[in-house]
């Protein structure tokens, strides 16, 4: 995933950013017995992914078309002998 930029657009750290908030609100929550605590932080996880998703929908991400796909070693042409 390095190879092709993967995640490394605003819209994916805003959305993994506000994901992980929400990750730590929701896990000291629990840790504390509070569980509208608790979910209160599960529904920042949820925002982080439509905050992500907006984000991408307004062009702060990766276009579809801006890396072919890798090909894996099945799908590539056998080697050429040079003779």
């Amino acid at each position: 995933m390095a190879g092709s930029s993967h995640g490394h657009t605003p819209a994916a750290w805003t959305g993994v950013t506000i994901a992980f908030i929400g990750f730590c609100v929701a896990g000291a929550f629990m840790v504390m017995d509070q569980p509208v605590g608790f979910w209160a932080g599960m529904v920042v996880v949820l925002l982080g992914g439509v905050v992500g998703g907006i984000m991408r929908m307004m062009g702060l991400g990766q276009p579809k078309d801006l890396h072919q796909p890798h090909r894996m070693t099945g799908d590539r042409e056998p080697a050429r002998v040079q003779g």
